[in-house]
């Protein structure tokens, strides 16, 4: 904790892009904010990995699609090297099969490269936090389109013995791209009992995050590509 009227210390970030050129305007767009603190910048996965060891950012901010290395490879290394670290994945593309790798592996969140400043900032503090950045919509159309569950076989829902009814209901319309606030309606029941019903979710999945939650119930066959949220009637 910084002292009585110290200024706290930035976030560290370290950024991982193969073009120069965006690795420094990724810098100078942070570096003017106290909020921040750019520790290095690696020009593929594998420096990222050795950067993140010896520098120990909070945040690394990573170009998906890099030589040498790619983002998700560096994802699931840094997962197991430095725990603590936070991974913001960065794509060219809305919809882009390394995302929802990286976010399996581990990824905290995704922004398009086309984002604003502001956004970009945004995502750092609330990856920062230990929280998802993907937009609900957004996740639900990369991993319906890259996350297939197996043919042929009927759908398996492996680790889900111990959801409830409710639990499952809030699963499923989580996957199918609502946020709280629509589960909420949809069940007719308050914004802090979904949240309550998804934190029960993440530790009976064994899940991090509602990416991974997600990513989940597709592998799983809960949902399948294409499903819409079906509405249970309030009272169910």
């Amino acid at each position: 904790m910084s002292a009585p009227g110290t200024t706290p210390p930035g976030i560290r970030v370290l950024i991982a892009d193969d073009q120069p050129l965006v690795r420094r305007g990724l810098s100078l767009i942070l570096s003017p904010d106290p909020a921040f603190e750019v520790v290095g910048e690696a020009g593929d996965g594998a420096q990222a990995v050795a950067l993140a060891r010896r520098l120990r950012p909070d945040v690394v901010v990573m170009d998906i699609r890099m030589p040498v290395l790619d983002g998700v490879g560096a994802t699931e290394q840094l997962a197991e090297a430095v725990p603590g670290c936070r991974v913001l994945a960065l794509s060219t593309f809305d919809l882009d099969e390394y995302v929802v790798g990286a976010l399996r592996a581990g990824a905290y969140g995704f922004l398009p490269k086309d984002s604003s400043p502001e956004e970009l900032g945004a995502a750092i503090r609330t990856v920062h936090a230990g929280e998802a950045v993907v937009a609900p919509r957004l996740l639900t159309r990369l991993i319906s389109t890259y996350v297939r569950a197996p043919r042929g076989a009927p759908p398996v829902l492996t680790g889900v013995d111990g959801l409830t009814p409710r639990e499952v209901e809030v699963w499923r319309l989580m996957a199918t791209g609502l946020d709280n606030a629509g589960i909420a309606r949809a069940l007719d029941i308050s914004a802090s009992t979904v949240k309550n019903h998804i934190t029960g979710i993440f530790d009976k999945l064994a899940v991090r995050d509602r990416a991974q939650a997600v990513i989940a119930a597709y592998e799983s066959g809960l949902v399948t590509a294409g499903s819409t949220a079906a509405v249970p009637r309030p009272g169910r």
